[in-house]
């Protein structure tokens, strides 16, 4: 950006030293809280086996009637062991916190009430409950283990991509549900499954959604003037090419807000009415102007 006064303000929270720490542990703490009790007024009570260690824990229990929290410690001990021995012991410190903590939040909080016994709705308030837990446990630079950390082990010996690993592992547990729960009831963890997805990418991308345009015109100087001045918004200009004809060319680039949208177009109209405006969204933008980096 042309309009940069403050890049080299540091970030309000240091990226590494004592106050990070404390930061990521108390993130990790408060995601692991609710992530357990999703579990526990939604998925548990309703049989929802959504994928994951909690999805098996869920299974285990409706099979064997054996404790999730204490199935859920059995299978992450090994887990936590076999990450620390392929992917290393910074990742296996990162994990062993959410790892321990996520089955004890699940076994403090196993006798609260369920909210709703219609499956549909479990499978819903269930993904978003666990998808926001996890996703602030990722904002925490942390993990709750379980079979993430497979996926990766599978991701570097195989060489299958993490998120194709994730879906193989996942849509295994769907399965088991199926045998052992019923179809109806996989159906439901799918649902769940995406929920928690969205709510998860909601919680790490952000709720805020910006937009880039990129503008094409033969009057650059002018609209980046009024651009400058009229919206208060700083501007990249990009060297570019004519695909046909091969002329050099410049392309504006602006990041803006979803309000500034109409603002946009009407100071580029009044400056050039064939300029060519693609406008994209931008789900997370970070610098002056914009939310920084905490």
């Amino acid at each position: 950006m042309q309009k940069i006064n403050s890049r080299n303000k540091p970030p309000l929270i240091p990226l590494n030293g004592p106050v990070r720490h404390v930061v990521d542990t108390m993130l990790i703490l408060i995601g692991s809280l609710i992530t357990a009790l999703g579990f526990n007024l939604f998925f548990l009570p309703n049989h929802i086996a959504s994928g994951g260690v909690s999805g098996l824990s869920v299974l285990a229990e409706a099979w064997f009637g054996a404790e999730p929290a204490f199935t859920q410690w059995a299978l992450n001990i090994p887990l936590f062991v076999l990450g620390v021995i392929f992917l290393g012991k910074q990742y296996g410190v990162r994990s062993l916190l959410g790892s321990f903590v996520l089955p004890l939040f699940i076994l403090l909080t196993k006798d609260l009430p369920t909210p709703t016994t219609n499956p549909l709705l479990a499978s819903i308030y269930g993904g978003i409950c666990v998808g926001v837990g996890l996703g602030v446990v990722f904002r925490g630079r942390g993990s709750t283990g379980g079979l993430t950390i497979l996926a990766q082990i599978i991701q570097k010996i195989s060489g299958l991509s993490f998120s194709v690993s994730v879906v193989l592992l996942d849509g295994t547990v769907i399965v088991l549900a199926a045998f052992i729960l019923g179809m109806e009831q996989a159906l439901y963890a799918l649902i769940g499954l995406f929920v928690t997805g969205k709510a998860i990418n909601a919680i790490e991308v952000g709720f805020r959604y910006t937009k880039v345009a990129y503008i094409i015109s033969d009057e650059t100087d002018e609209i980046s003037a009024a651009i400058l001045n009229d919206l208060d918004r700083g501007l990249t200009k990009l060297d570019a090419h004519g695909g046909y004809t091969g002329d050099a060319r410049t392309v504006l680039m602006v990041v803006v807000g979803q309000n500034e949208v109409s603002r946009l177009k009407a100071i580029v109209q009044s400056v050039d009415t064939s300029a060519f405006v693609i406008i994209t969204e931008a789900h997370e933008v970070l610098g002056e102007g914009f939310k920084r980096e905490a």
